[in-house]
């Protein structure tokens, strides 16, 4: 298999549609159901972020490897959503103008303009807060795994996760002293560390076996940064169209980058590189082929 060129098969493609159908479904059931509520407004500002679009590559990921390892949706789909809750508060966050003053995600007006600040403010935090009660109040997972499973997603959000490289991402802007080891792990933080926690907490749900498990994560780390150094050039080469918001914003908050540090050419190279040994790990493990198919079109992807 040639790496780094997107497997866009007919199969490939209805897997994602139904992974991201039912998905979209586990939330909508979960979230809460009364447009009546006094903090109606909160609801509407939740559902407003969670339904501008995304490929829900996080609950994918805990979905894949939830099946991969042998284990059902049910066990795994309260947990996998959970993460795209999650996720979807630090774009609230990111998005408000005391962070990155982004007034566009996804294509659609951030939260904090579609409602207002405080508003977008409370609705990230109910986002960082109801995933942990998803996890808890899953029926078909027992007490040991819904620990582990929170456990997971408490440290991908936290002080070594998105939260801690969200604060030295802000740090960076104004220094001149980065270099690339300590973009990587700012980037394994704020990206990489969500993603770790998906493909963990698939096999987690599954009851996979600490091989397993560890080839996930060494997966996921490289996914991870991959993932982040694709966002990167994107910035650099794509369009307002195309990514849902605008284009040259890293430049503009004088922040640090794989393509700043590297330029780009050697920055689609390390992405490619990264993407080739995830392919590497993926291939010692067992029904892989939609994640390998998903690999690569993330490494290819044009938003």
């Amino acid at each position: 298999m040639q790496k780094g060129k997107p497997i866009m098969t007919t199969t490939f493609d209805l897997q994602m549609r139904n992974n991201i159908a039912l998905i979209e479904q586990t939330i909508e059931q979960l979230l809460p159901a009364d447009p009546n509520a006094p903090q109606h407004t909160l609801l509407a500002a939740m559902k407003h972020s969670l339904s501008a679009g995304g490929k829900r590559i996080r609950p994918m990921l805990a979905l894949e490897f939830c099946r991969l390892c042998g284990g059902t949706d049910e066990t795994v789909l309260p947990a996998a959503c959970a993460l795209e809750l999650l996720h979807t508060a630090t774009l609230i966050h990111d998005d408000m103008p005391e962070m990155d003053n982004d007034d566009l995600r996804r294509g659609k007006p951030s939260c904090h303009v579609a409602f207002n600040l405080p508003t977008a403010l409370l609705a990230g935090d109910t986002l960082l807060i109801m995933p942990f009660e998803w996890i808890a109040a899953a029926k078909d997972t027992d007490a040991e795994r819904k620990v582990a499973l929170s456990l997971e997603l408490a440290k991908a959000a936290g002080f070594y996760g998105a939260c801690g490289g969200q604060q030295i991402d802000l740090e960076n802007e104004t220094r001149s002293d980065v270099t690339i080891d300590g973009l990587k792990q700012m980037y394994a933080y704020k990206t990489g560390a969500l993603i770790i926690a998906a493909c963990r907490m698939g096999c987690i749900a599954a009851g996979a076996d600490a091989e397993t498990l560890e080839i996930a994560t060494q997966y996921a780390a490289r996914l991870g940064l991959a993932f982040q150094i694709v966002d990167d050039i994107l910035d650099v080469t794509s369009t307002e169209e195309q990514l849902g918001k605008p284009i040259g914003s890293d430049a503009q908050q004088n922040k640090n980058t794989f393509v700043s540090l590297y330029g780009l050419e050697q920055a689609k190279q390390e992405a490619a590189m990264l993407t080739g040994e995830a392919l590497d790990l993926l291939a010692k493990l067992p029904r892989s082929e939609f994640l390998t198919a998903l690999t690569e079109m993330l490494l290819c992807r044009q938003s």
